[in-house]
């Protein structure tokens, strides 16, 4: 027998699931994720403030609830959490209970007053916020053969590939719908599907209030022709290898997202708007992130305020940079909470409304 036994090659989806989350996989590893990759959670304690500006605004949107959730998912070591809960005005965190949903262990040392879970509650009041969680939900990967025709890309240890089988059923609907290739032999697709389907999971669970996905992302009109599939390891994109050494992650199709979660619910009781899904820095522009620099002005009356301000400006800059951060995708869908589109003062609307075209994404 060789290594090119059948046996030994695995759908891309597969493969990732092992590797990143089964036993001894790359989300298990005592680093955590912050060892390998820096999201905005841990450019800036500015981002978990605007987090905790959004949950303010929920809770108000609800009419300030006995008790009001805040859900961080994929939570790392809970950074996010411990972030929102230190910015949060007292009232409010006094009412706040805050879940980490992560495979990993509870990291000791967290803030007490965080709950250690590996999936969401259910009937969620307030905010369930997934920062750069649907990129690392493990899909497969189609590439077009020599014939025209998207085959399933098969994926040994190693990180070698091969083409397997045309797809089929509900795989294939998604890539003519979402993703459709032309018949350019080597082109290829991520199907989303497997996003879909946890994002829908994710806002069932909200029973009122607000989901939120933050992810890099792209949209139907501007599909990369040779798919987004890489690796991380220790600060650096390196070639994707299902072995459990490196992160597995590729961009998300927030919009295909968005349509998927209001269909789950269609003909209910609960019957979903469609999300809406802005850029990273539209969004945190209308929670107040701006990256304005301080004036000239304060440097001479309080220097030392003018230098936190100045780096404060900074942080606030990589948030919301284009082509950096702030190209991510935020997809916010609302569960049973008011929002009036014709209300600019709604408790929502400066962040689902009142956001110029141009800044969407």
């Amino acid at each position: 027998m060789t290594d090119e036994t059948t046996d030994q090659w695995r759908g891309w989806r597969e493969a990732a699931e092992t590797a990143l989350y089964g036993p001894g996989g790359f989300y298990r590893r005592p680093e955590g994720p912050a060892g390998h990759f820096r999201t905005s959670v841990h450019a800036s304690p500015l981002f978990a403030e605007a987090v905790s500006r959004l949950l303010c605004r929920v809770d108000q949107a609800l009419g300030h609830p006995e008790t009001l959730d805040f859900v961080d998912m994929a939570a790392g070591r809970g950074e996010l959490a411990t972030g929102v809960l230190a910015a949060l005005p007292s009232d409010v965190a006094a009412r706040t209970r805050a879940y980490a949903v992560e495979v990993a262990a509870r990291p000791p040392g967290l803030d007490h007053r965080i709950e250690w879970l590996p999936e969401p509650p259910r009937g969620i009041t307030g905010l369930l916020f997934a920062n750069e969680w649907l990129d690392n939900v493990p899909l497969e990967v189609a590439e077009v053969d020599s014939a025209g025709v998207p085959r399933r890309v098969l994926v040994r240890r190693d990180g070698a590939e091969r083409l397997g089988e045309p797809f089929s059923g509900a795989d294939a609907a998604w890539l003519t719908r979402w993703w459709p290739l032309t018949a350019e032999e080597g082109l290829r697709a991520e199907i989303g599907l497997p996003r879909d389907e946890a994002w829908a999971d994710a806002v069932t669970a909200v029973g009122r209030g607000l989901a939120v996905a933050v992810d890099y992302a792209h949209a139907a009109d501007a599909r990369p022709l040779f798919g987004t599939l890489t690796g991380f390891r220790a600060g650096r994109e390196t070639e994707p290898v299902p072995d459990g050494s490196c992160d597995l992650t590729a961009h998300v199709a927030l919009d295909a997202c968005a349509a998927h979660a209001p269909r789950v619910y269609a003909g209910s009781a609960r019957a979903l708007p469609e999300g809406r899904v802005l850029t990273q820095r539209a969004a945190l522009r209308a929670l107040g992130i701006a990256g304005a620099r301080p004036p000239l002005a304060l440097a001479t009356t309080q220097p030392a305020a003018y230098v936190r301000a100045l780096a404060s400006a900074g942080e606030a800059a990589e948030l919301t940079a284009p082509g950096g951060l702030g190209d991510f995708g935020w997809l916010l869908q609302p569960v049973g909470i008011p929002n009036a589109p014709d209300t600019s003062d709604a408790p929502l609307g400066a962040l689902l409304v009142d956001v110029p075209d141009h800044e969407e994404q």
